[in-house]
């Protein structure tokens, strides 16, 4: 692989290219008509405008695959997000001639399809969240299969994720008002009603365990991250390895990850998604065939280079370790900087960035793609910058993350800075006690009014009252 194609944008593009130039790997990137200010198209070797619509520029593969070709590109990385779950995209790809670096595309299409995939993880020996095989659409036969499994249950869209479609449905008298929003939401944003219904954990811990596996049926973990800390099923914070596991739960995780990936015959990097309830009973959930947001805290932990092992698997490297080398030291946070307004119910706040100061010092990792001046597109995800942290101890990291979050700069528009400079001072936090519904638990307590006025423009502002008083 010589040359490579990024069909991603901001910081995921960014962290692409820059495993690209440590593997000696040349750089191909992509933006949209909005994106032309994008720091990934700086720094990579070559960049070409996909014209027209910001969303579908990213979407749109035949034209990078055309892109790609007249380039002369080898291999493309999709990132996270946009193309990186489609099937088409990596059979497209090879049908090409050009290396998808990611899963096999049955895999992909396998795990895009939750009920297919709670089969065959079932089949693996892994434990799955009872709940129906087939989509459903019919609302008696909804009813019927609800009380079967027992409330509480939840209604998720059988195409689709991100949070949309689904309900939490506690009692048996709110079910139908409830299927009837879900199944009508999962039509509106992916074209298809169909739902299926399933178990649903109170309040669980949200654990992933990460896999990388190569060609030759190598397969190994490189531990958990805990994901509990979300708003609305979006992550918020990431840890690994998590605070609260028990040691007996997080072999057994590991044991069925990489059996299960082992016998399925997968290969690249992946993600399998848990969730523990409070007796410490795990369920799969679904697997992500893709780098995820929060592999930085897996790196920092393991000194594995998550980015470029997957290039290297994807031209038929072999893996370079055993799981008996892999050396976990530390812990890791990663906190999602989102431009959001946390005041006004988290409202996205696209605008422009006036002053950017981002931490250091030791134990401090920033992937971002923003700068001072830039300014934020609204077309996007709202997540503009990835802070993490690394120390030996868990006491160490917080009082690291505390540090590194008030350092951090960031104005001309509001982030999420105010909420996560107030979580790291939670005593649960700090503790290491939270669960999946930890934000909504606690964000009455949180005091979310950020900085409103910019510090240099109130002492402009103080000088000019001064000076016009001294003159009358």
């Amino acid at each position: 692989n010589k040359k490579g194609l990024i069909a991603n944008r901001g910081e995921i593009a960014t962290r692409i290219i820059r495993a690209c130039k440590e593997l000696g790997i040349k750089t191909v990137a992509i933006y949209s008509e909005v994106d032309s200010k994008g720091l990934w198209v700086k720094k990579a070797d070559e960049a070409y405008m996909i014209p027209g619509d910001p969303i579908k520029a990213y979407l749109n593969f035949y034209k990078i695959v055309d892109i790609a070709r007249s380039t002369g590109v080898d291999a493309i990385h999709p990132g996270y997000g946009f193309l990186s779950e489609n099937a088409d995209f990596a059979r497209y790809c090879e049908k090409r001639g050009i290396i998808f670096i990611g899963p096999k595309a049955q895999h992909i299409e396998l795990f895009g399809d939750k009920i297919k995939s709670k089969k065959a993880m079932r089949e693996a020996g892994v434990p799955v969240l009872p709940g129906t095989d087939e989509p459903i659409t019919d609302l008696e036969e909804a009813k019927k299969v609800a009380k079967k499994i027992g409330f509480p249950v939840i209604i998720k869209a059988a195409y689709g994720g991100g949070g949309r479609g689904m309900r939490v449905v506690k009692k048996e008298n709110e079910f139908e008002e409830l299927f009837k929003s879900a199944t009508a939401e999962a039509e509106k944003f992916f074209g298809n009603g169909a739902v299926f219904i399933e178990k649903y954990v109170e309040n669980p811990r949200h654990i992933e365990v990460q896999v990388i596996a190569d060609k030759y049926g190598n397969v190994i973990h490189l531990g958990e991250r805990d994901c509990s800390i979300q708003r609305r099923h979006q992550k918020v914070i990431e840890i690994a390895p998590s605070p609260s596991l028990s040691e007996e739960v997080r072999r057994e995780l590991y044991r069925v990850s990489v059996k299960s990936m082992f016998k399925l015959g997968y290969e690249s990097v992946g993600t399998l998604e848990f969730l523990v309830d409070e007796n410490d009973n795990f369920y799969f959930i679904e697997m992500n065939t893709r780098i995820q947001v929060e592999h930085p805290v897996t790196e920092l932990v393991t000194g594995v280079d998550l980015l470029q092992r997957m290039i290297e698997i994807a031209e038929g490297k072999p893996l370079p370790f055993l799981q008996e080398e892999i050396n976990f030291r530390g812990y890791a946070i990663e906190f999602r900087i989102n431009a959001e307004d946390p005041s006004k119910n988290f409202a996205p706040s696209p605008g422009k960035i006036t002053s950017y100061y981002s931490p250091g010092g030791p134990g401090v990792r920033i992937d971002a793609a923003v700068y001072k001046d830039y300014v934020i597109p609204p077309y996007y995800d709202s997540m503009i910058a990835k802070l993490n942290v690394w120390a030996l101890q868990w006491n160490q990291v917080v009082n690291r993350a505390r540090r590194a979050l008030d350092e951090f700069i960031l104005r001309g528009t509001p982030t999420n800075l105010p909420l996560l400079r107030q979580i790291v001072r939670d005593k649960d936090f700090i503790k290491g006690k939270f669960d999946t519904g930890y934000i909504d638990k606690k964000l009455p307590t949180f005091n979310l009014k950020g900085e409103t006025i910019d510090p240099e423009e109130l002492a402009t502002a103080i000088a000019a009252a001064i000076a016009a008083y001294h003159k009358l």
